[in-house]
Formats: structure tokens, C-alpha cells, sequence
């Protein structure tokens, strides 16, 4: 699977929270806002994660379609991939 600059970026937009989250720290920010943006962190890892796997499955569907398979063992991975993840 081919990752997309949408893919990429959200992940760099991740990262330049994750750095405002250190940031906060060193500067002993209140707890309370470290751990609000921890929890948007959390989120958007967690909205990019299934992204990522429901571009990947559409993929997989794609091909198994085109090659005349069944998609229900690529259905199945990426449940698996989602489950296994939290």
C-alpha cells in the first residue's frame, strides 16, 4: 500500500503536537492542560490509525474484487488490526 500525503500529514501534524505537549511541560504548564492535550493527541492518533486502515482495506477490496476473491480475510485483518491496537 502506497501511503498518502494525507496520511503523512496528519501524522506530521501529530508530531508538532506531541513537541507542544513536551513544550507545555518544560514550561510546567497545569496538569490539567497537559493531559487535555495528551487526550487530542490520543484522538487524532487514534482517527489517523483507522484511516489508515479503512484506505488499506478499501484497497485490499479493490484487488480482491479484481482477482475474483473473496474480501472477507481482508475485512477480517483490518478488524483485527483495529481491535488488537486498543
Amino acid at each position: 500500500m502506497e501511503y498518502s500525503q494525507d496520511m503523512k500529514n496528519r501524522l506530521k501534524r501529530l508530531e508538532g503536537q506531541v513537541r507542544g505537549v513536551l513544550r507545555m511541560m518544560e514550561e510546567d504548564q497545569h496538569c490539567k492542560d497537559v493531559v487535555t492535550q495528551l487526550s487530542a493527541v490520543r484522538s487524532g492518533i487514534d482517527r489517523t490509525m483507522g484511516y489508515v486502515v479503512a484506505k488499506n482495506l478499501e484497497a485490499c477490496i479493490k484487488e480482491a474484487n479484481e482477482e475474483g476473491k473473496n474480501a472477507e480475510e481482508a475485512i477480517q485483518e483490518a478488524v483485527n488490526m483495529i481491535v488488537k491496537s486498543r
